[in-house]
């Protein structure tokens, strides 16, 4: 059991939900924490029918004036339970943690979410911090952080390989999310190819044979059911020409690999560099979320295909980071960064490469990245 960075919410007495992908240890980490909780498992078939057929049930399940932690797993499966949870906080001031791998029959249903009676955590693939000696950037890189991939009893990658079949079979079917799981599961794979890219929704529409606005949906369901994001160009105060279209990114590097069809005409570093950079997106979304930075992550590229990886902006400033693999750093590797600095003199801006040593380019500061992954919080001034 990793020691996670996420600790702030069981230090209250103020309900919360817990939302994050399936793998990414919520319900092992609060079982670990809190032992002495009430655990309510709706992936237990026995329970879900029964607080399905009547979720007024659930408060029988609940010993009377029980002051410990109650953790309610998987609440979007019944979102009426969150009227009663709701009930229940406010006449018997129990505190609920509520976890979820998917906010969108909740908000589709425009449930209510407690009236803000309960505040929102997320919980991400373990950060190489978190893994501590026994991460490897090598194994990383090929697998991924989600806690099960490094158990030792576990085969990483046949885990990976059945990873997608679990949220086709349950999220996906069971919810009746898409009407052709086919064009769904081909989607995912179509998509893995966009990994670290901009969007070109019509040109995936084409290679699957399916409508461009059924593409966008699947785009949708697959961010509702936090097994991606779409991050925005920077376009504050630009003084260029940017582009429009987001760039595409599975949650974990591990996800990404296992789902991105490998043959012999695919080079290695045609997966290794979106790689790269997925590991360092998800790293910045956790330690963004953890240390509560409240930055706002985009890209910057214009229209002259000057690239930017990432643009994070909030009350601490303004950053760039560039990632690169190479073990060297060459002018054209800087040519983006230093443009950058031209239209915002003021930001913060970062290499992340392949090499050994701190270098520096006038206000660019090149760090080798697994050194940029010890550091990670103090860069980005937590």
């Amino acid at each position: 059991m990793y020691k996670r960075f996420l600790e702030k919410p069981l230090k209250g007495d103020h309900s919360f939900f817990l939302f994050g992908p399936r793998g990414t240890g919520k319900t092992s980490w609060l079982k670990s924490r809190i032992p002495n909780s009430l655990y309510i498992d709706l992936l237990d078939q026995e329970v879900f029918f029964e607080l399905l057929k009547n979720p007024h049930k659930v408060e029988e399940m609940i010993p009377k004036g029980f002051k410990e932690w109650i953790i309610i797993d998987e609440i979007q499966k019944i979102p009426p339970l969150l009227n009663e949870v709701h009930r229940m906080i406010e006449n018997y001031r129990y505190k609920f943690i509520l976890t979820g791998s998917s906010a969108r029959t909740l908000r589709r249903r425009g449930t209510n979410l407690l009236a803000g009676r309960a505040l929102y955590y997320k919980m991400f693939p373990l950060t190489a911090l978190e893994l501590g000696k026994d991460f490897s950037l090598e194994k990383s890189l090929r697998f991924g952080q989600l806690p099960i991939v490094h158990a030792q009893s576990v085969n990483p990658r046949d885990y990976l390989k059945s990873y997608t079949h679990v949220y086709l079979r349950e999220e996906v079917m069971q919810e009746g999310l898409v009407r052709n799981i086919g064009s769904f599961a081909k989607f995912l794979q179509v998509a893995s190819f966009s990994q670290g890219s901009t969007l070109n929704m019509t040109q995936i529409a084409k290679d699957i044979s399916i409508e461009r606005k059924t593409v966008e949906e699947y785009f949708q369901i697959v961010e509702d059911l936090l097994l991606a994001s779409r991050i925005p160009v920077f376009t504050k105060r630009t003084k260029r020409k940017t582009i429009t279209h987001p760039k595409f990114y599975y949650f974990d590097v591990g996800v990404y690999r296992a789902l991105r069809p490998m043959g012999p005409f695919d080079a290695p570093e045609e997966a290794e560099g979106p790689a790269l950079e997925t590991l360092m997106l998800q790293e910045i979304q956790a330690m963004n979320h953890y240390f509560e930075l409240d930055y706002e992550i985009y890209f910057w590229r214009t229209t002259d295909k000057l690239e930017v990886d990432f643009i994070l902006y909030g009350p601490k400033g303004l950053i760039g980071i560039e990632i690169k693999r190479s073990k060297k750093i060459h002018s054209n590797d800087l040519k983006a960064l230093k443009a950058f600095q031209e239209d915002y003199p003021s930001a913060k801006l970062y290499l992340f490469y392949g090499g050994s040593k701190r270098l520096y380019f006038d206000k660019i500061e090149a760090i080798p990245f697994q050194e940029a992954l010890q550091t990670l919080p103090t860069l980005l001034g937590a």
